[in-house]
């Protein structure tokens, strides 16, 4: 069963190469359902792996299969192999799964796109990508999947590319990620310089024998990398921006691949970390707790639907963070499997809501829908208790892990995970209460219903929207009416009439992952050892969580008792401010917080004046000193060059007179020779 492990990514390819020939003859929905029924056949794939790895021993669940020599290079060689083992599988079930969901999914919300087959294209590579970042058996073959998921998410988010935003946002995308894989590639040079080998057995086996020193540097440059691809701070700015593309590319890669990859890679190189020097793992704790609570901050301001679910996918890797930093392998990939089906229904529920909406985005705009859109709204809510840690839904489960194991590690990272978890509760039942719930302000022209919209929008005077320099003149912000194209995410001026539910291909998604959001906890509850499961399907590769910690029992069911009220807090303070009062009475949201405490703002500012002048004088430098001398240097050794081939005339007279000259000379240099001595 263990010999189809091939398949997994093979079978996405498949769909890549078959769209790439022949998409346009298949065209809409052919396309769409080839695509999804590759992903499918990947994740039926993969559920045999997983059964062939359940029925070997424990010790035993690790399998490598080798499909061809790639670098043969003297001492140093690599193969395209895939490591099957548990938490690759893990990670390679929700992957398939999800993405078999979001492409059904985008079978429906894709319709009448022009580029309908393009994205199913896109779509198939992307996931093969990130199938060779989780399967493959060493850093180099993981950094193939890493560099073309990267690759791939510029081409989604920048998809809509005719709006100058869209397209700027894949291309801050792209570029800042490759901050990130800086620090991969150094770690992997690192890691070959110090064990003479990339592969994840070898590391795993010859770890142990690392330096602290080296350890060290290895897990801080790992951490690098890992900031660029799963969006912390201070690399978090891509992730938001990303929300330009296509709402199933958003559920894609904001919940269960793309920006879960640093996760993954600091939890597959646990063995290095365990042998770093102590601070570099309190670096990476520190990281991720700091990065979930500036961005829970900011999504308390948000008006866009889909923002507010990005920067609360910030906030949630954030977490994942923090248990990596204080030794919770386990409950980092149990948040991690629980955050990709709740995460994965928002966005969906969100694109649903959008498309009811007529491509709105705002939720000043909205209100009211669950009694229109039934099946969306339920399935929603289910997601908002999941992310508010409301229990029995699988959030609880997993984000009281990590506050528990944060706790241990450190009180204050515990108390700022806390009052991220109040933010979170607020925030998110914020957004449901605009959406769903209050009154309609779909129904009227934007003008009535949401006038500090129309004013940001320039359909009404006044207002202050914060917005400068460019991105005053977007076209996605004012006046956007006036040349008779609306960007993708604003809706029409006049009112929308009867926002209906979406059609089933949107809908089943849907409602299988509320499911697995309302049930996932079961993979992992802390009542006996024997409902630990996901503990003991991943000891073969981490170590138990449970080794490490030394709190109480009784403290920790108070730690999950102040959590549980903490998100009850945050929930009820929503209640009061956007359920109970009418929106003229709501306080309006600090603008520092809606603009993202002026981070991104300040690092355009500074790439766009000093920044663009240091370049500047960078590239000066190189091209006038640096090249100068190289130039130089080949001007000087073409002149002495083209000197001394005067010299060579060709006529033998001349050779003999120099030969003379020479031995005239060399007769002279004796002579003096002797009279010295």
């Amino acid at each position: 069963m263990l010999e189809v492990t091939w398949l997994i990514p093979a079978l996405p390819l498949a769909g890549f190469l078959a769209l790439l020939v022949a998409g346009r003859r298949l065209g809409e929905p052919l396309a769409g359902w080839l695509a999804t029924a590759a992903v499918g056949g990947s994740f039926a794939a993969t559920v045999v792996v997983f059964l062939g790895l359940l029925g070997e021993h424990a010790e035993e669940r690790t399998f490598t299969q080798t499909l061809f020599e790639w670098v043969p290079a003297g001492g140093f060689s690599v193969d395209v192999g895939f490591l099957a083992d548990p938490l690759s599988v893990t990670m390679c079930l929700f992957i398939t799964g999800v993405a078999t969901l979001i492409h059904l999914y985008a079978v429906g919300y894709m319709h009448g796109d022009p580029d309908f087959t393009k994205f199913f294209v896109y779509l198939n590579l992307f996931v093969f990508s990130m199938l060779m970042l989780v399967l493959g058996d060493n850093l180099l073959v993981t950094f193939l999947g890493w560099e073309g998921v990267g690759a791939c998410s510029y081409f989604l988010v920048s998809f809509w590319h005719t709006s100058d935003a869209n397209a700027s946002a894949g291309k801050k995308a792209f570029v800042t990620n490759r901050i990130g894989d800086w620090g991969y590639m150094i770690a992997m040079f690192l890691t070959f310089t110090a064990l003479g080998s990339i592969s994840y057995v070898d590391i795993a086996a010859g770890a142990g024998g690392l330096a602290t020193t080296t350890a060290t540097g290895i897990t801080v440059l790992l951490l690098v990398g890992a900031v660029g691809k799963s969006a912390q701070l201070p690399l978090f700015v891509w992730l938001p921006d990303a929300m330009a593309g296509p709402t199933p590319v958003s559920a894609l890669i904001h919940a269960a691949t793309m920006v879960t990859s640093g996760v993954y890679l600091l939890t597959r190189m646990n063995p290095v970390i365990a042998q770093a020097a102590d601070w570099a793992p309190m670096t990476i704790a520190v990281v991720g707790a700091l990065t979930a609570l500036f961005a829970a901050t900011i999504a308390v301001a948000q008006t866009d639907i889909k923002k507010v679910l990005a920067y609360s996918t910030v906030s949630q890797l954030g977490y994942m963070f923090l248990a990596i930093g204080s030794g919770a392998y386990i409950a980092a990939i149990f948040h991690m499997v629980t955050h990709a089906f709740f995460k994965a229904l928002m966005f969906l529920g969100s694109g649903s809501v959008i498309h009811a909406m007529g491509d709105e985005q705002d939720m000043r705009r909205m209100g009211a829908l669950r009694k229109l859109l039934p099946i969306t709204a339920a399935t929603f809510i289910v997601g908002w208790l999941a992310i508010a840690g409301v229990p029995p839904f699988s959030g609880f489960w997993s984000k009281d892990e990590i506050l528990l194991y944060a706790y241990d590690t450190s009180p204050v990272l515990w108390a700022i995970g806390l009052v991220t978890a109040v933010l979170t509760g607020f925030y998110m039942s914020r957004q449901v209460f605009l959406t769903f719930f209050g009154e309609a302000r779909w129904d009227r022209p934007i003008t009535d219903a949401a006038p500090d919209l129309a004013c940001e929008r320039g359909l009404l005077p006044g207002g202050d929207d914060g917005l400068e320099g460019d991105e005053a003149e977007s076209p996605t912000v004012r006046n956007v009416y006036e040349s008779g194209h609306r960007p993708h995410g604003v809706g029409p001026q006049e009112a929308i009439s009867s926002p209906h539910e979406s059609p089933w291909t949107m809908t089943v998604p849907l409602v299988v992952l509320a499911g697995l959001a309302a049930v996932g906890g079961a993979l992992q509850l802390p009542f006996t050892s024997s409902t630990r499961r996901l503990e003991h399907w991943l000891e073969p590769v981490v170590a138990p969580d449970e080794a490490i910690i030394s709190v109480a029992t009784s403290l920790k069911v108070g730690l999950a008792v102040v959590a549980v009220i903490g998100g009850l807090i945050g929930i009820a303070g929503a209640v009061v401010l956007y359920l109970r009062r009418r929106p003229a009475d709501r306080p309006a949201e600090p603008r520092v917080l809606a603009r993202g405490w002026f981070y991104d703002s300040t690092i355009s500012a500074f790439v766009g004046g000093p920044g663009r002048k240091a370049f500047d004088a960078v590239a000066w430098f190189d091209r006038t000193v640096i090249d100068g001398a190289v130039n130089g240097t080949a001007a000087l050794v073409r002149g002495t060059g083209g000197g001394l081939r005067r010299t060579q005339t060709g006529f033998v007279r001349a050779y003999v007179g120099l030969l003379t000259g020479g031995a005239v000379i060399l007769v002279f240099v004796m002579i003096l020779r002797g009279v010295v001595l």
